[in-house]
């Protein structure tokens, strides 16, 4: 090929039909497999730029450790061309705005705003990159002014202003790969249905099993490999539709979509399996009504609700540039690591490629969880300090990992506990938000306890569970006719439930979040939200218009190569599966009146913004079930099928929609087409729908003392448990005994909260940046949610590992960090997942423990239930052998 010819192909290929505008969907559109096969090297490109500011260039981008500048990666030509191409005047501009945007923003780097700063402030002060020393020290200081303008510019208009997403995302679309293929959905379909036949099968079994997404994604790849060998090559046409059998090579967007198919039904069980085991089961309600109609109304109207808020918010949620949502990049940093090519370079003396280092890590976290969770349980659960005086109670009180609160500094050396708080994903200011919160509810429990507050001596100090006035677990069925009512000549001999210090704080803090988070999120984000219902507002009065419009940053104007799904068909959705919901409440006996199906859809709408807004940044996130449950037990008292009802709708319609809308994300960020990923939720979740439907109704009927608590398979229904006792204590007893009577204070909490917010959001207005930028006040009152039965624990090893990795190697080994974090996590967490399921079908499944010292030292004394379990004895220290309010007077 001559000179000239050579020189047109890469006009072709780098410029990428280069409109020289950022915000023009063609200036970031590339042919991906003509810039693999014709790579170029660092000489052929961007010749108006010396090649001392190429290299510049490619440090900036953590590329400079290539061992061959000969080839260089695709992201390399793209960025040096759109360099080369960038206006002073224009990449000024860009980088003010990007200032004035991303000014008190967390997620980036300190380094960069200033940065930016002195970018903006220098002007057109001009410096060659030689002039003041080595090059490779400038990269955060302004030593060619024209050069950085436009590199930090292309960076932000053309990618990310965020290293961690750059680090797991393209600054290019190419919209020619096949996407939604056949293979998609017969892979999709595949492990969708062995996904919710594993996990909703296991859901009630102590321990369950779970097949986790990760495990799916890496599954994925030799099962798409595989149909790209034996499947033919062949087209069809279906209508108006051509149907290719195998177009070619599997590529990434098709992984990423039969990821996205599994993850967002088959990845768990369906909440509503809880209803319907609390219903159906002789243990529980028994409600000899409950058939095939009753479940798949349910179901069906529980989870599709949750499309309707996802396409509503998608503009909160999904195209804003801040919400960058930490949760997804492990996902697509796997996804990149199995299917994308990658060009050989030494970062910080490692010459591993990720596909490697990724299956290197998954192989050792495979054997490795071996030891903490079946050899060596004390690896896991390292309560240390307690072995030392297994029945002291003040120390079993403090640093038991089982029992207490957890005050321990080395608790444990098993990746599952550690990565509790995903301390490889979440922003080191998220973890040491929560660690503040987390230690303020450590003393808060202490201080409850030691005084005897409301009579929490009386009881274990962190117990999840309820309590009577003798100290002894709660038995709710002690106080209901053979209806499943309350009883009140029972109640009023039985007694109210008591609940422990870690409870108490644990529901005060839940109580005080909930008001916190909409004035505080409204307060300090008003002209975010307002931009956003502004928008939703037009699309109402217009349904033809873009859902993008008013969104420029690369990923949303790449995105606009995609047909859109209207929001009109998101309430479609919505609409029906309203409809479903009513049908099942008005023709069976649900005793759950229509308003309350209203209501669950209000409080979702008006809690969404705020909680979609915190996980989006920090990946923070809470549920609204303990408030659903206090509204509904205050408005229908004495009804636990209809607290049952709504909370059903009231928790999963957010959890569904925030599962939608995640999965919107990552597709925004990997380009698949967005009608593509609608598609495949849809038929995802509808056949999910009736396989977990099926496996409940077969559980329930063919397992042998199914719920049973001395069941033999250890299907003993832990979690329909815990949800029936709360239908019981929120539905039957009612809040306003508990909380009316017994403890008043928490709904203070809701005051608290509210009036929180109020010097907080001047803090953070007003404050100097330096003390507001990392302040997460919703996520320190989120650290006090870690309690009852969670303790600082389960805390402490995420937040060395945050340390370790979210900051000091994110700061001091940049190019390491941005290449290889999101794998490291990915990988640790696949071999855990992988590994417990060959353990529990190995070993637990039918019964192989390994009984020494190892596995039952932390079981010893207090930690493993033996010995004192309150600090106070209620028999013999309360007066007339039981504490609280007098019988005769229990509320």
């Amino acid at each position: 090929m001559s000179q000239v010819e050579k020189k047109e192909e890469l006009n072709n290929i780098v410029s990428i039909r280069s409109v020289t505008s950022h915000l023009q969907l063609e200036d970031h559109e590339v042919d991906l497999r003509a810039i693999t096969s014709n790579p170029v090297s660092i000489g052929e490109i961007g010749v108006s730029l010396t090649d001392e500011q190429k290299h510049f260039i490619l440090k900036r981008l953590h590329l400079n450790g290539l061992e061959s500048f000969e080839q260089l990666p695709p992201q390399a030509a793209f960025y040096i061309d759109k360099i080369e191409k960038m206006g002073e005047d224009e990449a000024l501009t860009i980088v003010k705005e990007a200032l004035v945007e991303h000014h008190d923003d967390a997620n980036i780097p300190v380094e960069d705003i200033e940065l930016w700063t002195n970018l903006v402030e220098i002007g057109n002060s001009k410096t060659s990159v030689s002039e003041g020393g080595k090059y490779e020290d400038f990269t955060h200081n302004v030593v060619d002014w024209d050069l950085q303008v436009r590199l930090e510019a292309v960076l932000v208009a053309y990618h990310s202003p965020y290293p961690q997403v750059r680090a797991v995302t393209d600054p290019y679309d190419d919209h020619t790969i096949p996407v939604e293929t056949f293979r998609v959905y017969l892979l999709g379909i595949i492990w969708t249905a062995i996904g919710a036949v594993i996990n909703q099968f296991f859901a009630e079994r102590q321990p369950g099993i779970y097949l986790d997404p990760t495990v799916v994604q890496v599954l994925l790849y030799p099962s798409g490999m595989l149909l790209e060998y034996i499947l033919p090559k062949f087209k069809f046409k279906i209508w108006k539709y051509s149907i290719d059998l195998n177009p070619g090579p599997w590529n990434y967007k098709e992984q990423m979509l039969a990821t996205l198919f599994y993850s967002v039904a088959g990845g768990g069980a369906s909440y509503v399996s809880y209803n319907i085991h609390v219903q159906k089961m002789k243990v529980f309600y028994d409600n000899k009504w409950v058939n095939f109609g009753y479940e798949t109304l349910l179901i069906l109207s529980n989870n599709f609700l949750g499309f309707g808020f996802a396409g509503v918010f998608r503009r909160f949620a999904v195209y804003p540039t801040e919400a960058i949502w930490p949760t997804v990049l492990p996902t697509l940093a796997l996804n990149r690591a199995l299917m994308v090519p990658e060009k050989k370079e030494i970062i910080n003396g490692w010459k591993i490629p990720r596909y490697t280092y990724f299956f290197i890590l998954f192989a050792a976290s495979f054997v490795y969880f071996w030891v903490p969770d079946y050899l060596f349980y004390a690896l896991s659960v390292f309560n240390w300090m307690t072995w030392i005086k297994p029945y002291n109670f003040n120390l079993a009180a403090i640093t038991g990992s089982n029992f207490g609160l957890g005050l321990n500094p080395i608790p444990t050396f098993d990746w599952n506990m550690i990565s509790f708080n995903a301390p490889l994903i979440f922003p080191f200011y998220t973890q040491l938000n929560t660690y503040i919160g987390a230690l303020i509810g450590f003393f808060a429990i202490v201080g409850v306890y030691w005084t005897n507050y409301k009579w929490t001596g009386f009881l274990p100090i962190n117990s999840s569970s309820i309590f009577t006035n003798t100290g002894d677990y709660y038995a709710v069925t002690e106080i209901l006719n053979e209806k499943s009512l309350l009883d009140e000549k029972k109640y009023q001999e039985y007694g109210p439930p008591f609940y422990s210090a870690g409870n108490l704080v644990l529901y005060g803090a839940f109580f005080a979040i909930y008001p916190f988070s909409i004035v505080y999120e409204i307060g300090t984000r008003y002209k975010q939200t307002w931009r956003a219902l502004k928008s939703l507002y037009q699309s109402f009065r217009n349904f033809k218009r873009s859902t993008y419009e008013g969104y420029t940053d690369p990923h949303s104007t790449m995105m606009r190569a995609y047909k859109e799904v209207p929001d009109w068909v998101f309430l479609v959705v919505l609409v029906i599966s309203l409809v479903l919901a009513i049908i099942c409440v008005e023709i069976y006996p649900a005793e759950t009146p229509v308003w309350g199906i209203f209501f669950a859809l209000g409080i979702n709408f008006v809690f969404l913004i705020p909680i979609t807004a915190v996980y989006s940044r920090t990946g923070f996130s809470f549920g609204l079930n303990v408030l659903v449950e206090l509204i509904v037990g205050y408005a229908l008292p004495g009804n636990g099928l209809a607290l049952n009802f709504i909370k059903a709708f009231g928790y999963n319609i957010d959890g569904q929609a925030q599962n939608y809308i995640t999965d919107q994300k990552m597709a925004h960020y990997s380009k698949v087409p967005p009608r593509a990923l609608f598609r495949v939720q849809i038929i995802g979740v509808f056949i999910a729908s009736f396989v977990q439907l099926g496996i409940i109704n077969f559980v329930i009927d063919n397992i042998k003392d199914y719920c049973e608590p001395y069941n033999t398979q250890r299907f003993t229904c832990p979690n329909s448990r815990v949800f029936y006792s709360a239908s019981i204590l929120w539905g039957v007893i009612g809040p306003k005994k508990v909380f009316n009577g017994l403890y008043p204070i928490l709904q203070y909490c809701f005051l608290i909260g509210f009036l929180l917010a109020i010097p907080a959001i001047a803090f953070k207005k007003y404050a100097p940046i330096k003390y507001t930028k990392y302040f997460e006040p919703t996520v320190v009152i989120g650290g006090m949610l870690n309690y009852a039965p969670y303790n600082l624990s389960y805390l402490t090893g995420s937040f060395y590992a945050s340390f370790a990795f979210m900051y000091y190697i994110k700061n001091k080994y940049q190019a390491w960090w941005y290449k290889y974090n999101y794998l490291t996590t990915a990988g640790l967490t696949a071999g855990v997942a992988f590994s417990s399921i060959i353990i529990f079908f190995a070993v637990e499944y039918h019964d192989k423990s390994i009984s020494w010292w190892g596995n039952n030292v932390i079981y010893g004394g207090i930690e493993g239930g033996l010995g004192q379990q309150s600090r106070l004895n209620a028999t013999a220290e309360a007066p007339d052998g039981y504490f609280g309010p007098r019988r005769g007077n229990f509320p």
